[in-house]
């Protein structure tokens, strides 16, 4: 990515950042420090495995958790937004979504205080609800990661995927594999379609589960709910593959770990998601080249032996 401040106008600012867990805070971390804010900016999101592990050092307020459109959880969140924003010295609000920036970013903008809205790399074709929200807002400086959509209202120029690429390993095909499973953390979304066909595929195979809501009592090896973020780069350094849903967070986490992961989306039809957008990052990263994406009920072990013999490199990292 460029070395200059990614956005010019707010280098130097003092800055609240606000982003859900997931997807949205992982991307919000990794562009924090091109962003060139002033040091010890506040951190706005929800209380979890991964908040906890990625912002262990940082200032932070934890906001009660606001599933996908739940506007009232937004609209009981209105009191601690608004002692929170009274009670910061900040220059600007910044946040890559989702339902977390609700609360927070309308009530900047009526403190008079810059306001930057940066869409999910996950949105291909246009911006989320919470992106259309924003933009109807004026003020807010709007930033799509994807040039097919940009226009006058939203930028682009930059995305979390611009330093990536794949190369292969020489690793040969295993008929029996350490598999790391992970199916992310989103509530109250299960994803059992995965894990049957990776029990099915895979009888034998050294597996580890990180399950999220999709509880289950009848696995082999390691089952886990949630894992802080060391131990799931543990487990995941130490597979020879890692299966997961197509989370832009848990996608990026293994590409910064260097893994070429299998992406396999949830889908709204089955009830694991609120919608499709996972569809639309797993298509891209294997458009990309960074991973491989069969659905959940065309998943084979010959995608798992692939996907075993590549690695994930990082442009101008040696």
């Amino acid at each position: 990515m460029n070395k200059s401040p990614l956005i010019a106008d707010i280098a130097g600012a003092r800055a609240v950042l606000v982003a859900s867990t997931g997807g949205h805070l992982a991307q919000l971390h990794r562009l924090a420090p091109q962003l060139r804010l002033a040091e010890r900016p506040l951190w706005v999101t929800f209380e979890s495995e991964q908040s906890k592990s990625l912002l262990a050092n940082e200032r932070v307020v934890y906001l009660p958790y606001i599933a996908p459109r739940d506007f009232r959880a937004v609209m009981s969140s209105g009191a601690i937004a608004r002692r929170l924003l009274m009670d910061e010295d900040f220059d600007v609000a910044i946040s890559t979504g989702a339902a977390a920036a609700l609360p927070i970013l309308p009530r900047a903008l009526l403190k008079g205080k810059k306001v930057v809205y940066i869409e999910s790399v996950s949105r291909f074709e246009g911006p989320s609800l919470t992106g259309r929200i924003m933009g109807s807002l004026p003020g807010v400086k709007l930033f799509t990661q994807h040039p097919e959509w940009a226009n006058s209202k939203w930028i682009h120029k930059f995305s979390v995927l611009d330093d990536f690429v794949s190369v292969e390993t020489g690793r040969s095909p295993s008929e029996r594999l350490r598999i790391f499973v992970s199916l992310g953390t989103i509530r109250p979304y299960r994803f059992d379609r995965l894990v049957d066909r990776v029990r099915q595929i895979a009888p034998h195979g050294d597996v580890c589960w990180q399950l999220g809501e999709t509880v289950r009592d009848d696995l082999p090896g390691k089952v886990n709910a949630y894992l802080p973020a060391a131990e799931f780069e543990k487990q995941a350094r130490s597979a020879d593959v890692v299966v997961t849903h197509a989370g832009v967070g848990t996608a990026l986490a293994l590409l910064d770990l260097g893994i070429y992961p299998v992406l396999v989306a949830r889908r709204s039809s089955h009830r694991e998601h609120v919608d499709d957008h996972q569809l639309q990052i797993a298509k891209r990263l294997q458009d990309l080249g960074l991973a491989i994406s069969p659905s959940a009920d065309e998943l084979t072990l010959e995608h798992l032996q692939f996907a075993a013999s590549r690695r994930i490199n990082r442009l101008g990292v040696s």
